[in-house]
């Protein structure tokens, strides 16, 4: 068993990490100025020319991506970019998080960076509604479910629950409220009929009802997870670069570790990072099915772009699935409090917790592999996934109490009354 106090608190300081602080251009330019953002230029003009929300613009590829094939023509601004790259307190451990828990409200985590580029090729090909597929409790659902309302598109969502409550009412736990407030449309399915039918199949199925009754449906894979998909996160390590080059830090990663879910965010890191001159060692934890799967599954994003690299040959893949898919160890909830706690970031407890956690139990277990590296984290966000997690988290969080008053403490008006 796995004591995470013990791993906060017991590891030698081997993991150096750079302090990013976050800070909006709000003075006028030096010359200093000038010549630190000299390298950078081309990406400041994309973040100038995508400054009002839900704009759709042209694209333009770093120039170290230039060769990828095919290139996007066009994308959406629906997030709020860059993200801040704040300082964790974790003692003797990564100090440094990438906040992508902080891309926007509705739309808060990774997806949102693939939607992007997802929902420009939806608009482009004139559909007027959606479908996408997922887990009851699945992020990438509800981010595609904000966003589209945000362009006036329907959604269809195809979510995957246990057979017991396949016919039940799902309720309004987590994404499920945000999803049913913005109007998504909700297909049930058990994980059984999921692993039979697949989910390629059952998208088509719904495409093909949808495209009889008049409507014209655009599909999103799975995640968001597709090569068109993955440019979200070539542009991320775009964003990355540009933080390292304008001053606000001195010097880039050895290596930028992520969770991993569909494999999409993985594939941009991997990529992006190995064209770019980052060049940091990417390093992906697996939360479903299994390393050789999502190796596998990277290579076929990695071939569409026609990138010409193995996937094996730019990113690492362990394992941290634990007991399954969004389900959870009694060590990786309480290893979320201890973070929440420690830290005050949060971290979802089917992805970033369980990246978190397989990072820190391998830095435990190898140490001497992570000393001296400076190590970037990315939250990739899924706080609603923790209000499915209510039973399992009450014996973790703290006790309250009645207080304690009597008849006698004179009334003071504060600010309001309140009644």
């Amino acid at each position: 068993m796995l004591n995470c106090s013990l791993i906060i608190n017991r590891l030698t300081p081997t993991s150096q990490t750079l302090l990013i602080t976050h800070k909006p251009h709000l003075l006028p330019p030096n010359q200093s100025t000038v010549r630190s953002m000299s390298s950078s230029i081309q990406h400041q003009q994309q973040v100038q020319s995508v400054s009002e929300f839900l704009t759709l613009i042209p694209y333009n590829p770093p120039s170290w991506a230039s060769k990828l094939n095919p290139i996007p023509s066009k994308k959406f601004n629906l997030g709020t970019f860059p993200t801040p790259v704040h300082r964790w307190n974790l003692p003797n451990l990564p100090k440094d998080c990438e906040r992508d828990d902080l891309s926007g409200m509705q739309l808060s985590g990774n997806k949102v960076r693939k939607l992007e580029f997802l929902l420009a090729d939806a608009v482009a090909q004139g559909a007027d509604c959606i479908i996408t597929i997922g887990g009851i409790q699945s992020n990438h659902c509800r981010a595609t479910a904000v966003a589209a309302k945000y362009l006036n598109l329907d959604c269809f969502l195809i979510l995957r629950t246990s057979k017991l409550l396949v016919d039940e009412d799902p309720g309004l736990t987590g994404n499920l409220l945000v999803e049913r407030l913005v109007g998504a449309h909700i297909d049930l399915v058990s994980k059984e009929e999921y692993s039979r039918i697949g989910s390629l199949t059952l998208t088509n199925l719904l495409k093909e009802k949808l495209i009889k009754e008049g409507r014209k449906p655009y599909v999103i894979p799975v995640g968001g997870s597709n090569s068109l998909g993955t440019w979200g996160y070539i542009e991320a390590i775009r964003e990355i670069e540009h933080q390292s080059g304008n001053g606000t830090i001195k010097k880039s990663f050895d290596d930028i570790i992520s969770a991993c879910g569909s494999g999409g965010t993985v594939a941009g890191l991997a990529i992006a990072s190995w064209l770019s001159e980052l060049k940091a060692k990417v390093t992906a934890f697996c939360v479903c099915d299994d390393p050789d799967y999502f190796y596998d599954y990277v290579q076929g994003l990695l071939d569409g772009l026609e990138a010409g690299v193995k996937s094996r040959d730019i990113v690492k893949i362990e394992n941290a699935k634990g007991r399954g898919y969004a389900m959870s160890t009694a060590e990786e909830l309480k290893f979320v409090k201890e973070i929440a706690e420690t830290t005050g970031v949060i971290l979802d407890p089917v992805y970033s917790g369980k990246a978190a956690y397989g990072m820190m139990k391998d830095m435990a277990q190898h140490p001497t592999k992570w000393e001296g590296r400076k190590i970037l984290f990315i939250h990739t966000g899924g706080l609603l996934g923790l209000y499915d997690k209510n039973d399992e988290m009450a014996s973790l969080v703290g006790k309250w109490r009645r207080m304690e008053l009597n008849e006698s403490i004179p009334r003071v008006d504060g600010t309001g009354k309140m009644f």
